[in-house]
């Protein structure tokens, strides 16, 4: 396994590997890699000759220092991982590599996306998110993406930058790989107070609760029973939305939509979650 760092070495490779009619496969992380991400990994070995993982902890995206701060960062827990499964390269770019100083400036006006759900919350988050991703995706220009639908919001403003600047690149949504309790798996689980372990999956229970429930209860009413009830001791709920999954406008009637999917976030002592589920149709 190949770790490079830099943007011109990476570009090397996969230019050389492309030349030999390789499939460039790419996994962007932040590290901290559990088994959504490695499940995500696996997807990518079986469909493409070559592939990349990126380990950048974007500082873009952090509206709040401190949660930059405590982000994790197990490198060679993570390095182990992508070596035993198989990954042929990891890129490990600086902040410097990332955004060069003669980088032309990234404007992209991501419209509605990012002012609901997660951007009433998480201000100037999606614009990070935004950048860092073309960025990425004009260095490793890879031939398929593969991310998870965890952060559904995300998947959305991701497709909008691909429509939008034309990228020559196939999309691959991968499931929600899930705790055997079902809560969703994510790089801030570890912190979750051990006392209110058993109460986070209060998000996943009010998902499946609204997928029984649509067509027969209004969207509103779902919403607002799925908010009182995750207002119990130790949980704090921002969200919990059921939107369309392309537009990720709010839903009134489901019979006018094709995919539907409900968004949750809370916050579990100090740690904030989201989630989603597809409530109707398939993405």
């Amino acid at each position: 396994m190949l770790v490079l760092r830099r943007v011109v070495k990476l570009r090397d490779y996969l230019d050389q590997e492309k030349e030999q009619g390789g499939i460039v496969g790419f996994v962007p992380t932040m590290g901290a890699l559990h088994d959504g991400h490695m499940a995500l990994v696996d997807q990518m070995l079986q469909e493409c000759t070559c592939s990349v993982v990126s380990i950048f902890v974007n500082p873009k995206q952090f509206n709040d220092a401190a949660d930059l701060e405590k982000y994790p960062r197990p490198i060679e827990q993570d390095l182990i991982k992508l070596n035993e499964a198989g990954c042929k390269v990891v890129f490990l770019p600086s902040p410097d590599e990332v955004y060069p100083e003669d980088a032309v400036p990234f404007e992209l006006d991501l419209s509605h996306l990012d002012s609901m759900m997660e951007g009433k919350f998480r201000p100037g988050h999606f614009k990070g998110v935004a950048e860092v991703m073309y960025r990425l995706l004009n260095i490793v220009q890879p031939d398929r993406l593969f991310m998870g639908q965890k952060d559904f919001q995300q998947t959305a403003i991701i497709r909008h930058i691909i429509d939008h600047f034309d990228v020559p690149v196939k999309f691959v949504t991968c499931p929600t790989i899930r705790e055997e309790d079902g809560l969703a798996m994510s790089s801030r689980n570890v912190r979750i107070d051990a006392d209110l372990r058993p109460t986070s999956t209060i998000l996943y229970e009010n998902l499946v609760s609204a997928r029984k429930r649509l067509g027969n209860d209004s969207p509103e009413s779902i919403s607002r029973k799925a908010m009182s009830n995750m207002d119990i001791p130790g949980v704090k709920p921002e969200y919990f939305e059921i939107v369309d999954a392309v537009s990720l406008e709010p839903v009134t009637d489901p019979d006018q939509h094709d995919v539907i999917v409900a968004c949750v976030a809370a916050w579990v002592g100090d740690v904030r979650l989201i989630d989603n589920m597809v409530l109707k149709g398939e993405l």
